[in-house]
């Protein structure tokens, strides 16, 4: 029978899982995709995506990872479970930094998109330039942290199932 601990630690895989698979498909199709339209198209197209994302599956894995894996941490201090715990410790790490790239450098790029567009009278191509490679980057970042974090926590599951 699975424990609280168990539980929980394969919430947090899945959910780091999701928001790294998420996160993934930005990087290698999402980004190329909207990188080969023209620069009204990209500008609209981001701006959607930004409105379409706020949503409750989205938070699932974008708060629930690293919210999760704290929790597993936590759970996982017990002597008898202690062997995952820097395995789940280096998971909950790696999705903060996915959390906070994302928070403080992402969505504040996303905010000027949205506060540069004026509708007919945008210049999409300037709001582009300004845009399209700073925030491309800092996905990355994002991607390859929210990556090591399920990797890290399908670790610790590892681990913890060994016992």
């Amino acid at each position: 029978m699975a424990t609280l601990s168990e539980i929980v630690l394969i919430a947090a895989v899945i959910t780091a899982g999701l928001i790294a698979g998420l996160f993934y498909a930005y990087t290698c199709s999402v980004m190329p995709g909207l990188g080969r339209a023209d620069a009204r198209t990209y500008v609209t197209g981001m701006r959607e995506i930004n409105i379409a994302i706020l949503n409750g599956w989205f938070a699932i894995g974008f708060g629930g990872a690293p919210l999760l894996a704290a929790v597993a941490a936590a759970l996982h201090f017990r002597s008898e479970l202690r062997s995952a715990l820097p395995w789940i410790i280096a998971g909950f790490v790696l999705l903060l930094v996915m959390l906070i790239v994302t928070m403080a450098l992402n969505v504040p790029l996303n905010n000027a998109l949205e506060a540069g567009f004026d509708g007919d009278n945008t210049d999409f191509e300037a709001l582009r330039t300004k845009f399209e490679g700073v925030w491309e980057r800092w996905n990355l970042v994002r991607t390859l942290a929210a990556i090591g974090g399920f990797g890290a926590l399908v670790g610790g599951l590892i681990v913890h199932v060994r016992g």
